[in-house]
């Protein structure tokens, strides 16, 4: 069966532009154009389109996707495998929270008790997943699966005073990071303070601390521009992450 623009926007719930977007760029071609100019998609690309639509929803970059399913060793059942599994764990993520209300909406009513630990239990799952989504592929691959799964059951054990230290501490780096960005003094004692803050705020979650291994978070900080993002936009300046780094490295060697 074949769609034209219009009919394929209808069917899929995206604009004809985005359509139009998407061939410009290369990411879905139609399967050819009419005589009158209107483009023509097959079966072929209707499999392709919903295959970017599940990787937009996971919120992957369109060059990204670009380059995953043009790759000539593309698996399309292999895919949607790993999409059902993604989208499995969200609604286990989904359920926790859910079940996390039902029993603090019990717990105000004074119908069941509910520990410090239960009541933050979904919500560190929820930030665990979310970053098992985001950076869990190229951390993985970085310091291995053993490591990853003691940082994140030593993550998931932390109590409620953990997790407020470990928020102050970070807020301690950032505004040391401030400071350091505008003096640019890398010899300084809060250049050092920030090297210091961030490897005490790694501690909460890692189960051994290595400096080789530090340096190396740093630098993919900076080669990442996901945690780039998240370190320049705390501050609120493109220089934070590569400030970051360098006092990291300076001091952790």
């Amino acid at each position: 069966m074949e769609y034209t623009i219009k009919k394929l926007s209808q069917l899929a719930g995206v604009s004809s532009r985005t359509l139009r977007y998407y061939d410009e760029i290369g990411l879905l071609k139609p399967c050819r154009v009419s005589s009158t100019g209107y483009r023509i998609y097959g079966e072929k690309e209707v499999d392709l389109l919903q295959q970017i639509l599940l990787y937009r929803s996971m919120d992957i970059k369109l060059e990204d996707i670009k380059e995953i399913i043009y790759n000539k060793d593309f698996d399309i059942n292999k895919s949607l495998i790993e999409h059902r599994e993604r989208l499995i764990s969200r609604r286990k993520q989904l359920d926790l929270l859910i079940q996390t209300v039902e029993k603090t909406i019990d717990y105000n009513k004074g119908e069941i008790e509910m520990s410090n630990k239960e009541k933050f239990e979904g919500f560190k799952k929820q930030a665990l997943e979310e970053n098992e989504r985001k950076y869990g592929k190229e951390i993985r691959e970085k310091y291995g699966e053993k490591i990853i799964e003691e940082s994140n059951k030593k993550w998931l054990n932390m109590t409620e005073e953990d997790m407020k230290k470990m928020q102050n501490i970070e807020k301690e780096m950032f505004e040391a990071l401030e400071e350091v960005i505008k003096t640019k003094d890398l010899e300084s004692e809060v250049a050092k303070k920030v090297y210091e803050k961030h490897k005490e705020w790694l501690t909460f979650s890692w189960p051994t601390y290595s400096s080789e291994a530090h340096v190396g978070l740093a630098e993919m900080y900076v080669a990442d521009e996901r945690f780039a993002k998240y370190y320049n936009d705390a501050v609120g300046t493109k220089e934070a992450t590569e400030t970051l780094r360098d006092c990291i490295v300076k001091y952790a060697k």
